[in-house]
């Protein structure tokens, strides 16, 4: 994977054969860990902490829905709209929530089994139609262009995130298995969610020393840092009145939301 870096963010170019493989791979582990859940276990709070673990299988069905959507409307779909306009993350914080929380209420009710199962046929389809359309542009966030190829990266993540916190909820823990793809597709498909400001974490060690690690703690997950450290992790625009409490209650939710 090779690493260059813009003014704003790092831009990677993805390896597609690797990334597609941790894509299915987060795929396959939420259905792994979801498999043996009993009513208890899906009643269980996940690290998303106003979600229960079957409000997770929902969502998770929605989403994989949502990216298809996406891609056939793509680059001018809603949710290209939404981050075209290049609000502050806290503003797409609350326009995005809202529609997620709408539209979770609107979904057929079904065991989460069944929103399981949907999920990992949906996710599959999806990316089945990617490579013919691979570097095509999906969206943009400001000056970044996300391309078909970085929003899979962004789709790769947020498998393993709530992989892991499906994992959480029944008490046990998760890595995957190629953390370094996972973090470049983080970065090549969420300009709006940076690891680090420009001149901190990313751009002067190129590579965070846990990937894994990395990804959690931008997502809102991971060990709880300072004050002064947690600022790294933030966005580098400019703070909206309130954003930092808002931007906590952001990141601890899950990381795409439907029809933006």
């Amino acid at each position: 994977m090779e690493h260059t870096y813009s003014r704003h963010v790092p831009v990677l170019q993805l390896d597609q054969k690797r990334l597609l493989a941790a894509y299915e791979s987060g795929v396959a582990a939420v259905c792994r860990i979801a498999a043996p859940l009993d009513g208890s276990g899906w009643a269980s709070l996940t690290p998303c902490p106003e979600w229960r673990a079957f409000e997770l299988a929902g969502h998770l069905r929605c989403v994989a829905d949502d990216l298809h959507e996406y891609l056939d409307a793509s680059p001018v779909s809603r949710f290209a709209r939404l981050m075209a306009t290049g609000a502050h993350p806290d503003s797409l914080a609350r326009k995005l929530a809202r529609q997620n929380a709408a539209e979770l209420a609107a979904l057929p009710d079904a065991p989460p089994d069944q929103h399981i199962a949907a999920f990992a046929a949906s996710a599959r389809r999806y990316a089945a139609r990617l490579p013919a359309v691979w570097d095509l542009p999906h969206h943009q966030y400001r000056d970044v262009v996300v391309t078909v190829g970085g929003m899979a990266g962004a789709a790769c993540a947020e498998w393993h995130l709530h992989a892991s916190d499906l994992a959480a909820a029944i008490g046990s823990g998760y890595r995957p298995p190629d953390p370094d793809v996972i973090l470049a597709g983080w970065v090549a498909g969420m300009p709006h969610l940076p690891l680090a400001p420009p001149g901190r974490l990313t751009g002067r060690h190129g590579r965070h020393p846990d990937p894994w690690q990395a990804v959690l703690v931008a997502s809102g997950r991971g060990v709880s840092l300072p004050s002064s450290d947690r600022r790294a992790s933030l966005p580098s625009a400019d703070p909206e009145p309130g954003g930092e409490g808002l931007w906590a209650r952001w990141t601890a939710r899950p990381l795409l939301r439907r029809k933006g």
